[in-house]
């Protein structure tokens, strides 16, 4: 059965199962927290570029000491140290909503929007390092969907749980069920099969399991010297530049639309249960086939292109109905199609970019993007601009974008090939 949804080889099968299981507590553990954090985003709307700001310098320290762990300790070491250090934070954020007076609440409220705002890129960066360095470009075209499905399942389950929990516990309970999913992330990291890849490219496979080394600077200077490298840095920054212009138009309009916070936490949640369940859809029949037979690029721009004709029928009619369907859409086809794509980009890369240049594009180059979208976002509407002319704006800018994931997918072609 399993032989008809992915075609995977008998050597892989146990990794496969594992990194499945990997992603999708993961991603229940995030969606659980998830619409805490933009219930947080859209009650602060007006300090809400601030708290990006934060998040942008937050992220570079939070770069500097990931490296710093990184190039000191084997892969099945330093993984679960990173994920029970999020519970770490979990657990003192659960004793402040607890405890702390109501005065400063909005406090802790802004600490955990940034806090989450760290941690969900780290959580799944992290895993995502972990794959590109586990499977090699062949095995991700064949497994990375499949993959993501994993991530997918978590995703639903995540935002049920918070939608059925919110009006009966209190937000720390979510928190601590975040906890447990991250312990079990942590653990699955032990049974990965020591070396399962089917070629050993320049004898990676004898190295695998020892430090890293270099310095914790390595992976920027390597985006600097790369321009390939460079290339995914700006592929990631004009994503999340369009994301944040959706969010904040999403913050806007369900400011304006709901007056009560815990039915605004609920709309988010269902938001994010019909992304997850349109992901996992198309991650089943889809992903895979696309990727098989249209290659990488065609995956990777499924996405852009349909964020041209979403922000196209935002700046006709921006109201809450056509604002949920853009981000449904947007949202699945990135998880679905641009997600599993662009990991597949990481493949042909040595293993320390794996690790630290990746890392440093998927966190401090995804909030650069959020950091220059909010703040161009704030830019606009201080020249009078609404959110419909914001729109229109937004479109040609995701067309360049367009052109740029057409190069990258030809130069990882021309790199897999040379390999």
């Amino acid at each position: 059965m399993l032989k008809k949804i992915v075609d995977v080889k008998p050597e892989e099968t146990r990794a496969l199962w594992l990194s499945f299981l990997f992603f999708f507590v993961v991603l229940a553990g995030y969606y659980v927290i998830r619409p805490i954090r933009d219930n947080i985003g859209a009650s602060y709307f007006e300090n809400l570029w601030w708290m990006f700001s934060v998040v942008l310098v937050t992220m570079i320290g939070a770069n500097a000491l990931f490296s710093f762990i990184v190039a000191r300790m084997p892969r099945r070491r330093f993984i679960p140290i990173a994920y029970r250090f999020f519970i770490v934070n979990l657990v003192i954020f659960f004793v402040l909503m607890r405890f702390v007076p109501p005065g400063k609440q909005p406090w802790v409220d802004g600490c955990f929007f940034v806090w989450v705002s760290v941690f969900n890129l780290f959580a799944t960066a992290v895993f995502w390092s972990f794959m590109t360095d586990l499977f090699t470009t062949e095995q991700g075209k064949r497994l990375f969907g499949f993959i993501a499905v994993g991530g997918s399942l978590g995703g639903m389950l995540g935002p049920i749980i918070t939608a059925s929990l919110v009006h009966r516990v209190s937000v720390g309970v979510l928190l601590l069920i975040c906890a447990a999913m991250l312990e079990v992330a942590a653990q699955c990291v032990r049974f990965f099969p020591a070396e399962f890849r089917t070629e050993d490219r320049h004898g990676e496979a004898a190295t695998a399991e020892k430090p890293i080394g270099g310095s914790i600077w390595e992976g920027i200077t390597a985006i600097c010297r790369s321009p390939y490298l460079f290339g995914l840095f700006l592929f990631i920054l004009l994503y999340t530049l369009t994301s944040t212009w959706a969010y904040f138009q999403q913050a806007e309009l369900t400011k304006a639309g709901f007056a009560d916070r815990a039915a605004r936490t609920a709309f988010f949640a269902k938001l994010d249960f019909s992304v997850n369940t349109l992901t996992l859809l198309l991650q089943i029949f889809l992903t895979g086939r696309l990727m098989k037979f249209l290659g990488v690029t065609t995956t990777l721009l499924f996405m852009p292109v349909l964020s041209l004709f979403g922000f196209a029928a935002m700046g006709i009619a921006p109201i809450i109905a056509v604002l949920a369907i853009f981000q449904v859409a947007r949202r699945a086809s990135t998880f679905a199609f641009m997600r599993p794509a662009r990991e597949v980009l990481f493949t042909v890369l040595r293993r320390e970019d794996k690790y630290k240049a990746k890392s440093f594009i998927d966190t401090f180059g995804y909030r650069c993007g959020d950091q220059v979208g909010a703040w161009s976002y704030g830019g606009l509407q201080a020249l009078g601009l609404g959110l419909s002319a914001i729109s229109f704006i937004a479109v040609p800018l995701v067309a360049g974008w367009c052109a740029l994931g057409v190069w990258l997918g030809r130069k990882q072609a021309a790199l897999a090939h040379k390999s």
